[in-house]
Parts: structure tokens; C-alpha cells; sequence
């Protein structure tokens, strides 16, 4: 009698959980419809001061949010010569965005291609899908606008994404929503800090960051969904590949996704011993580039990935730290 009750109590958790899930999906894709945004209609883009060359000023990087752009180096420039490396930056970063939500869309429209008629993900994936085809017509209209050939992501990776993404959101999904996590928490994390800073951004930068931070919001939500109901089920030999999997998705993912390309240095003229300090050769760059997964390590400690060897994985690639009470919460440090 007491396994049937445990059976008929596990029965009852198991749809209890599939209907809080089902309820959230809704309130994202009632989000999505209530709260949406269009590029073409929510972005003036033939105001005078929406013109790339107004106030150029506007395009020097950023003290907040920006890796390069509170270095000593960069701050010594000329500042046309600041413009000009500010507009390469921002623009190639668009461009970065367009590629990984294009990849983004591939896998998603994999992952949706496979769910069951009455499926609540059905809907919201299709949301999804429709503003990241948004963002992308956001994002390439800015790098049109800016007038600089930029490559994005570095070839390479382009060409291995592209083959990699796609499958993955059909036959794995949990890594796939993974993968969607390194991509999207650093560049919202970086864009938030702008936002928050009240430095002087372009007008097309500002504009373009708000929506698509207003809208990844839903979408990084739905990534922690997703993997707090799919996870927590998997069996225990699966779950061990998901937590050792997950730090290092985030590290090699997100390196790529922060890091500029070659051509970028090569354009700028930036010295190896600057590069290899702000990206990443130095306490403070390391730091900020862990910091980007304090939201990633909470959702981990939450659906049992964080185990001796998980812990042991995040502190040996440098992406270790304190976890966050709630998402996007503001990092505070407190000086020692």
C-alpha cells in the first residue's frame, strides 16, 4: 500500500509541475503578444539623430558594460580614432547577435518541428522564433546604417555553429537550451549594464539594445523553464553529463560569443598585450566574464547540476562564483 501512495504522490508531483509549466508558457506568449515590439515602428530610424554620423561622439565604447572600453589604452586614443574602433565594435556585435539568433532560430524551429498537437510549447516557440526574426532585421539594419563591412563571428565558428545547432535543438534539446543560455545571459548582461550605466549611447545602439533586452528577458526565462522541467527528470548517469556538460557549454559558448574576431584586433590596430588583457588575461576581465553566469550557476544549484565534479568543472574554467537570489539580479561587490 505505502509504494502505491509514493506511486499515486510521484503521479501527482509530475502533473502538478507539468501544469505550472504549462501556466508559465502561457504568461510568456500572453507576453508576447501584449508586449512586443517591431523595428520597423518602435525604432525611428529617419530622424536626423538617428543618423550614424550625428554627434559620433555617441559611438566611443562605453566605461560600463564594455571590456575594452575602460582600458587605458583605448582611453589614450585620439578620439576619432575611438569613434571609429566604438563604431566597428558595436556594429560587429550586431552582427554577432544576427548570427546566434539565426542559429538560434535553426534549432528552434527543429525543437518545435517534433512537439505533439495541445503541446504549450508549440505556441511559445513560435513567439520565439517570430521576434528573433525580428531582432535579426533590428540588428543587420543598424550594421546596414553604420556602413562597416563587419564579419561577426569568427569564420570558423560560423561554419562549426552552423552545422551543430540546428540538430541539436531536435535530438538535445537540454544541451541545445544550454547552448541558447551561453549565448544570450552574456550579451544581456553586458547590454543591461549599459542600459543601467546612464552613459551616452548612440541613439541607434540604445534603441536596438532596449528592445532586444525587453524581449530576451522572455526568452532567457523560457531557457530556465524548459531546463527546470526537463532536467530534474533525467535519469541519474544523464543528469551527471548535463552538469559537466553545462560549465563547459557556457565557457567555450560564451568565449565566442565576447570575444571579437581577428579582424576586429587587425582593424584596430589593438596591441597582443592589450587583447590578451582585456579579454580575459587579467583578474578583472576573467571576473567580469564569470560574472556573466551568476543566473546560469543559480538555475544549475536549482535542478541538482551542481555535484563535487560539476563544481570542481566551473572552478578549473574560471566561471565559478556566488550564485544570484533572482534572475538579472545586479551585482554588488563589497570592497575587502
Amino acid at each position: 500500500m505505502a509504494i502505491e501512495l509514493n506511486e499515486i504522490r510521484v503521479g501527482d508531483d509530475l502533473v502538478g509541475e507539468a501544469g505550472a509549466y504549462a501556466d508559465a508558457l502561457s504568461l510568456l506568449s500572453e507576453g508576447s503578444v501584449h508586449r512586443r515590439f517591431d523595428p520597423y515602428l518602435d525604432i525611428d530610424w529617419e530622424d536626423p539623430d538617428f543618423d550614424a554620423d550625428a554627434a559620433p561622439e555617441r559611438w566611443i565604447l562605453t566605461v560600463s558594460g564594455e571590456m575594452l572600453g575602460p582600458h587605458r589604452w583605448y582611453r589614450a586614443l585620439p578620439r576619432e580614432r575611438q569613434i571609429a574602433i566604438g563604431k566597428y565594435r558595436q556594429s560587429n556585435i550586431a552582427k554577432v547577435g544576427l548570427q546566434f539568433e539565426l542559429l538560434l532560430i535553426s534549432g528552434m524551429i527543429q525543437h518545435t518541428y517534433r512537439l505533439p498537437n495541445g503541446s504549450p510549447e508549440f505556441r511559445y516557440c513560435t513567439h520565439e522564433i517570430i521576434e528573433e526574426c525580428n531582432h535579426n532585421l533590428m540588428f543587420q539594419e543598424m550594421v546596414n546604417r553604420i556602413g562597416i563591412d563587419v564579419p561577426g563571428m569568427t569564420p570558423w565558428l560560423k561554419t562549426l555553429l552552423g552545422y551543430v545547432v540546428g540538430p541539436a535543438g531536435a535530438l538535445f534539446p537540454n544541451l541545445f537550451f544550454m547552448g541558447v543560455l551561453a549565448g544570450e545571459e552574456p550579451i544581456d548582461h553586458i547590454q543591461k549594464a549599459i542600459l543601467r550605466s546612464g552613459e551616452e549611447v548612440h541613439p541607434i545602439m540604445r534603441s536596438v539594445m532596449a528592445i532586444h533586452v525587453a524581449e530576451e528577458a522572455r526568452h532567457i526565462s523560457f531557457a530556465h523553464e524548459f531546463l527546470k522541467q526537463r532536467v530534474p527528470q533525467a535519469n541519474p548517469v544523464h543528469k551527471l553529463g548535463l552538469s559537466m556538460a553545462l560549465p563547459i557549454i557556457m565557457f567555450a559558448l560564451g568565449r565566442a560569443i565576447v570575444t571579437p574576431p581577428r579582424a576586429f584586433f587587425a582593424e584596430a590596430g589593438i596591441p597582443h598585450s592589450v587583447r590578451r588583457e582585456v579579454f580575459y588575461g587579467s583578474p578583472d576581465s576573467r571576473q567580469a566574464f564569470a560574472d556573466f553566469f551568476a543566473d546560469v550557476r543559480a538555475l544549475a544549484a536549482e535542478i541538482g547540476l551542481l555535484n563535487p565534479i560539476s563544481r570542481r568543472m566551473w572552478k578549473v574554467l574560471g566561471i565559478d562564483g556566488p550564485t544570484t537570489r533572482f534572475r538579472s539580479e545586479p551585482l554588488r561587490r563589497t570592497a575587502s
